[in-house]
């Protein structure tokens, strides 16, 4: 019986998420006295895995699945599951896998619990730990089902190096023309930028900063960082920036170790979608804005003349500490 996970990837390379959720496992598998085995798709070198305590590494190559596919993905790792006879199954809490875990858990009838936030409290009962309410509160989940469903919420854990011995082995699971009744075209990808989902530290820019014209402050401080960027909703209503950049309840949910918000009132629908980042902090003109109540650090002042500033300082301790 071995904890099997989802190891996440894009064009051929893992995902930070895959190596926080293999560190998960890895510690939960110490618990059970089990191994890690990881599935990975259209993935050519597993072995990056190894470093987490990846035991085993099943490795699906095929073009049907070059493009995400909910169901497939879903039947691929079930399949998976029942060649290793897992009970215990790991996801990320990222879109993608939002998708796949609740069809694998119905498939298994297995329960399932999102937003884990920590290993599990209880092995019996099996008790874990996760955000509810649009991560305004906590809650203890029991699971009493045979075969368990999980999703760890982003940088909850963290990465822990477990260095294992990796074994590799080609898995060619069935493929059900049923579940390719829609195809992909064409999709489009933005590159050579941090993404939301990946970053450790995301600036996010609002109304405050006034036009479009004006987000080279949010992408210079960015790029200081080594962060990504993103906005609120009406900034992208405004087309001002991609919706692909727009975070919140009703967006892009945002679990960064720093975010922050330049010139975002804070309505409570962007709040809920970034409130499971770990620091937030707040740069507005207006003192009153309701996104200080929940800010771990709040800067009263005009943004043109802040971020500037605060991205110079961030440059110059780069300097000084490289």
């Amino acid at each position: 019986m071995s904890i099997l996970i989802y190891a996440e990837s894009a064009e051929g390379k893992f995902k930070k998420t895959a190596f926080e959720l293999a560190s998960y496992a890895k510690k939960i598998a110490e618990q059970n006295g089990t191994t890690v085995t990881a599935v990975t798709i259209n993935v050519a070198d597993a072995s990056a895995l190894a470093a987490y305590g990846v035991d085993k590494a099943l490795n699906v190559t095929t073009d049907k699945l070059k493009s995400f596919n909910a169901k497939a993905y879903a039947d691929v790792i079930k399949q998976a599951a029942a060649k290793e006879s897992a009970k215990i199954i790991l996801f990320s809490s990222n879109t993608d896998s939002l998708y796949i875990a609740p069809l694998v858990a119905v498939g298994l009838e297995a329960g399932y619990a999102s937003n884990v936030v920590g290993l599990p409290q209880s092995l019996s009962p099996f008790q874990v730990k996760r955000h509810a309410f649009s991560n305004k509160a906590f809650v203890v989940t029991e699971i009493s089902s045979d075969v368990k469903v999980l999703a760890i919420g982003k940088n909850s854990f963290g990465l822990v190096e477990s260095a294992s011995s990796l074994s590799q082995e080609d898995f060619a699971p069935s493929l059900n023309d049923s579940d390719f009744t829609i195809k992909v075209e064409s999709s489009e990808k933005v590159t050579g930028k941090v993404t939301i989902a990946d970053a450790e530290v995301v600036v996010s820019g609002g109304r405050g900063l006034k036009g479009p014209e004006n987000w080279g402050i949010i992408e210079d401080l960015a790029a200081a960082f080594g962060a990504a960027t993103a906005c609120s909703k009406p900034v992208s209503d405004l087309g001002w920036r991609p919706h692909s950049e727009h975070v919140g309840q009703t967006g892009k949910p945002v679990a960064a170790n720093l975010y922050i918000a330049v010139g975002i009132s804070g309505a409570i629908q962007h709040i809920a979608g970034i409130n499971s980042s770990k620091v937030k902090v707040v740069i507005n003109a207006d003192p009153e804005a309701p996104f200080f109540k929940v800010a771990d650090y709040g800067v009263v002042g005009d943004a043109f003349d802040i971020v500037p500033k605060l991205t110079e300082k961030i440059k110059a301790f780069k300097a000084q500490n490289s």
